[in-house]
């Protein structure tokens, strides 16, 4: 069973994506920031994480940049889902380091398709 973090400072959002995530049999947990994120991976490492961008404390760009440059996490999946979908956003995303970037408002199969990929390998 796959353990998939949800860091999401929108309450009805981060309600969503957890009910949707847990509907396909996934172990799902939360938090509302970055810095919530970062204390949650280092006591227990997910499988994947799906991030926002725009958060109080600290962004998911920089919650992403410092996964990624991380031994014990940089081979985590991140998938980005924010509000900001314009391209260059996008760009910057996987810049990050971030495996896929979803724009919202999204698609649920959108969302779970790429999760389970992710998570496949």
């Amino acid at each position: 069973m796959s353990t998939v973090l949800i860091v999401e400072d929108s309450l009805a959002q981060r309600e969503m994506i957890i009910d949707l995530l847990k509907a396909t049999g996934l172990t799902v947990t939360y938090a509302s920031d970055g810095v919530e994120a970062l204390e949650a991976i280092q006591t227990a490492p997910p499988d994947l994480v799906v991030l926002d961008i725009v958060m109080p404390r600290m962004n998911g760009y920089e919650v992403c940049r410092r996964l990624k440059s991380d031994p014990k996490t940089q081979n985590v999946p991140v998938v980005m889902c924010s509000s900001k979908g314009e391209e260059f956003d996008r760009y910057w995303g996987m810049k990050q380091g971030a495996d896929a970037y979803i724009a919202k408002p999204f698609q649920p199969t959108e969302l779970v398709g790429t999760v389970k990929q992710l998570l496949r390998g």
